[in-house]
């Protein structure tokens, strides 16, 4: 990602042509004992000079993981220095943040190696510290920031791309820099030969620095950072939502009233395949759900995975695991290398309903297809069922619009929503660094500019909040987008300017639905008062009435009735279109839970049965606010004992039992003498040593033996 150039000082323009000698040499080298001693006389040469030392950091700077300023001349003194400027909405700045992981487990603070990230906001949102806070959070870095918003560092430095590592010596002394992605080995090279040239001369201290963990002081949460949320109607899906809790590295599957139905994966980040309960992602992000099946973007792993929910496992489609540079494609999904896929969405292609997998493709600036069955892109051949291929964006982080697919420039697309019935028959696209909404012709592969964004197909810094028409509205940063057919309207993340936006695509018309412009946490009571924080996801349902949002660093789905006005977090408002009937049967226990039948009890019609169940936690274990614990009473295959209805409550209080009554009719049916109660519980707690919240779930059948004639054949209830 590159910025407008600004030349203060020449401390890089100093350095570059020194290095540029060295980076020749390396490129020839063919052993690693000789690229060795060319850095180490580099290095040698670089010590008689005095030109290259660099400003320390400007007084009164914000600072995050730390446990105050630090400086170049104090508490950095004696350490060899690796400052990398990033802005935390770059994909390529996200690509880098392993190398400097791994780098950080190779050699510690103690070994005399210290990772300042230097934060250079792009985006007005991101100079906020409390934003740069959630992302220091999401991509779990775990070495200082420095939040230097009006980017006095970066300019005097004359650094002028995302990203760029700059390497100092322990006085503060330029020694390397590296720009752009793809430097890994090169960056281990000059770190470990830094290291040993100044640990032989004596001039590294191995003082602590004082960090201390922003994540450590946070609570825990239910949900973190939920990425993206997506809905199923039909297909025997019952209704239901697939959320990408993409900080706990899981992706759930819950009812439409929030209650879970699936966990997959989590806590920890990992890229196993098998079953539910042993799989694993790395920070997911993109859902798709149609049935039995859920479609994920495995984004760190840069795989795409599919969860069978009837089958209970979890398997790759597309990936190999690590980022790939390839920006056409082609080959049979699990040995094509992709990069860093946002988002995914079912669509058709050549062939039959839902046989292609569109892939927002974030970190080559493409959309992709993955063929679920064999089809046909628009102006291109025939694919074979498994087949990755690209089917729009060079590769080149651009703006720009085309008629030919492959022509066409994105920048970093982050969110997709198909749009396959007339006059649209289109793919729109969330452009998040162009700050703009794009659309892809599903018949001709033509790419065109709905919203946002600047005719200058090179500029990428034409955003803001403005309401309008085609390319005088203005958003910042969109991360996703949401089709409504049923009133032909398009829903937009707009993410850092902490909005929900709608446009009108016949009229181009973009304006403000819900948000106050400013990050927080209210629920209204109208849109207008209503507060997000950079939602990423957004998902339309119950006939183009709801609105599911993944409230992103509010770490919170929530869903917007555009009826009632109202805005409520999944689980306490509404979610149908009219006042849905009231269910007859519990919803599915996730597949860990306990199940326990209890003897038979004997009672007669229109007694009232009691159940009395005591329940506890695991020590420093508390219920959650975010997600209401809860029970379920149900008679399935004799509903009518229950009046025909699901019988629900809240678990506010875990220090008196819970007791559930029922009344039965008073007069029976022949097929009820056998009928069973089935109480059923679900209880989010988190522990209050540490970051981890779960959920855990239990069921307690009752067989009933209504109007026993011998009570010596029944089993006593107390």
């Amino acid at each position: 990602a590159l910025s407008p150039g600004h030349r203060c000082r020449s401390f890089l323009a100093t350095l570059f042509p020194l290095q540029s000698e060295l980076d020749v040499s390396l490129d020839e080298a063919t052993t690693q004992e000789e690229k060795q001693s060319l850095v180490d006389e580099y290095l040698k040469k670089l010590d008689e000079r005095e030109d290259l030392k660099i400003p320390d950091f400007q007084p009164g700077l914000e600072w995050l993981n730390t446990e105050g300023p630090l400086s170049l001349h104090k508490e950095l003194a004696g350490k060899v220095v690796l400052l990398d400027f990033f802005t935390y909405c770059c994909i390529n700045c996200m690509h880098i943040l392993p190398h400097l992981h791994q780098l950080e487990k190779t050699h510690s603070v103690q070994d005399g190696l210290v990772i300042i990230g230097v934060h250079s906001a792009k985006f007005p949102n991101e100079k906020v510290l409390d934003n740069i806070g959630s992302a220091v959070l999401r991509y779990d870095i775990c070495h200082p920031v420095v939040n230097d918003g009006e980017a006095r560092l970066w300019h005097e430095l004359e650094v002028s791309c995302w990203p760029t590592l700059v390497l100092l010596g322990p006085r503060g002394n330029l020694l390397f820099s590296l720009v752009g992605e793809g430097h890994r080995d090169r960056l281990a090279l000059f770190a470990a030969a830094a290291l040993r040239h100044y640990g032989a001369r004596g001039a590294l201290r191995p003082h602590a620095v004082g960090v201390r963990l922003y994540r450590d002081s946070l609570p825990p949460s239910v949900l973190s950072f939920p990425g993206k949320v997506a809905v199923d109607g039909g297909g025997g899906g019952g209704g239901r939502l697939a959320i990408a809790d993409t900080g706990h590295h899981r992706v759930l599957i819950t009812s439409l009233a929030g209650h879970l139905l699936h966990a997959v994966g989590g806590p920890e980040s990992g890229r196993q395949d098998g079953d539910l309960s042993e799989a694993s992602f790395n920070c997911p992000q993109g859902v798709a759900i149609r049935g039995d099946s859920v479609y994920v973007a495995d984004t760190e792993n840069h795989l795409i995975r599919k969860i069978d929910l009837l089958q209970g496992k979890v398997s790759t489609l597309a990936g190999v695991g690590t980022q790939g540079t390839d920006r056409e494609g082609g080959a049979p999904g699990p040995q094509q290398p992709i990069s860093s896929p946002w988002d995914v969405a079912l669509g058709t292609a050549g062939g039959v309903e839902d046989n292609v997998l569109w892939i927002a493709m974030a970190g080559t600036h493409q959309i992709w297809a993955l063929f679920l069955a064999d089809g046909k892109l628009p102006r291109g051949s025939d694919s074979k069922a498994g087949t990755c291929v690209r089917w729009a964006g060079s590769g080149n982080e651009e703006n720009r619009n085309n008629s030919y697919p492959h022509k066409a420039g994105f920048a970093q697309p982050s969110g997709l929503a198909a749009a396959p019935e007339e006059p649209w028959s289109c793919l729109f696209v969330a452009d998040s660094e162009s700050s703009s909404v794009r659309t892809l012709a599903l018949k001709d592969g033509a790419v065109r500019l709905l919203v946002g964004g600047e005719r200058d197909p090179l500029n990428l810094f034409a955003f803001g909040d403005v309401d309008g028409k085609g390319v005088d509205a203005k958003l910042q940063h969109p991360l996703g987008v949401a089709w409504a057919p049923e009133q032909s309207l398009l829903y937009v993340a707009d993410s850092y300017n902490h909005k929900i936006k709608v446009v009108d695509p016949k009229t181009k018309l973009c304006s403000t639905l819900a948000g106050t412009g400013e990050a927080g946490d209210a629920l209204g009571p109208e849109f207008s008062k209503a507060c997000f924080s950079e939602p990423g996801g957004i998902c339309v349902s119950g006939g183009g009435r709801l609105l599911y949002v993944a409230d992103t660093n509010n770490h919170q789905v929530k869903v917007l009735d555009l009826v009632s006005k109202t805005v409520s977090p999944v689980g306490r408002g509404p979610t149908d279109s009219a006042k849905p009937s009231p269910p007859t049967k519990a919803p599915p226990l996730p597949r860990s839970a306990a199940r326990r039948e209890l003897p038979p009890v004997c009672v007669s019609a229109g007694q009232t049965v009691v159940m009395t169940l005591t329940l506890s936690l695991p020590d420093g274990a508390k219920l959650t606010d975010e997600a209401p614990s809860c029970w379920a009473l149900s008679a399935e295959g004799s509903e009518r004992l229950l009046g025909g209805q699901l019988v629900t409550g809240d678990v506010v209080d875990l220090s008196r039992p819970l007791r559930v009554s029922a009344a039965l009719p008073a007069a029976v049916e022949e097929s009820d003498r056998g009928a069973r109660l089935t109480l059923s519980v679900w209880l989010y707690y988190c522990l209050e040593a540490g970051h981890a919240c779960t959920m855990k779930a239990a069921s307690f059948s009752q067989p009933l033996r209504i109007a026993c004639d011998d009570l010596r054949d029944c089993a006593r209830k107390d």
